[in-house]
């Protein structure tokens, strides 16, 4: 997760701190066509401060649009894994010819270091896979950035113009969230063994891999 690239997405524009008049007049007009952009909403509205996207083009836009989309969906996923396999939820049958079942593995960060070498390959080869020819504009008829159809509708076109926007808008919210939800899952199981804080704080500890 790039934590970043969502800053550079979440944000509005310091134009007025440009040292030059044309500068500054130049940075006003790019950050105003910015506010418009889906994301800006509230409470915080177009908030740039690292300015990520000061004095840049749309085309720089929508890559670091592109980029917060995906990295939203993967947090989604993780935070959706994470919490599957924490509540016991596992693959039947064995990870490898040895006789590791996947229900031996540990959850989170720490089961990287119960899967086999071969299966860590697999997965990075699976990613890859996906990377370079599935998870992009492969027919380059992508009408916004994310847009993965690539030919199948998948009922996109039945909604109207408002409703894809809510959407889009919906989507990239719970990226935002998912990306920071995956984050203090790791930093707390890092911290102190027990992602699921929250659970620990009113009573009932999650048994955060106990027993594995």
């Amino acid at each position: 997760m790039k934590v970043a690239a969502a800053l550079a997405l979440l944000a509005g524009s310091a134009a007025a701190f440009a040292p030059s008049a044309s500068r500054s007049s130049a940075s006003s007009a790019l950050s105003a066509s910015f506010e418009e952009e889906l994301g800006a909403q509230k409470p915080l509205g177009f908030w740039d401060p690292l300015n990520f996207v000061l004095d840049q083009d749309q085309e720089r836009f929508d890559r670091l649009r592109y980029v917060e989309l995906k990295h939203g969906r993967i947090a989604q996923l993780a935070v959706l894994g994470h919490i599957v396999t924490s509540s016991g939820v596992r693959l039947p049958g064995d990870i490898d010819y040895a006789g590791h079942s996947f229900a031996s593995i540990k959850v989170g960060l720490a089961g990287l270091s119960d899967i086999p070498t071969a299966g860590i390959a697999q997965i990075v080869a699976f990613i890859g896979f996906l990377e370079i020819f599935v998870m992009k504009d492969v027919t380059g008829e992508g009408q916004f950035p994310g847009d993965f159809r690539n030919g199948f509708d998948w009922g996109w076109d039945s909604f109207s113009e408002e409703e894809k926007l809510e959407k889009r808008a919906i989507e990239l919210n719970n990226g935002r969230a998912a990306q920071m939800g995956i984050l203090g899952l790791m930093m707390h199981e890092v911290m102190t063994g027990e992602p699921y804080v929250v659970n620990a704080l009113l009573g009932y500890p999650s048994h955060f891999n106990e027993g594995l």
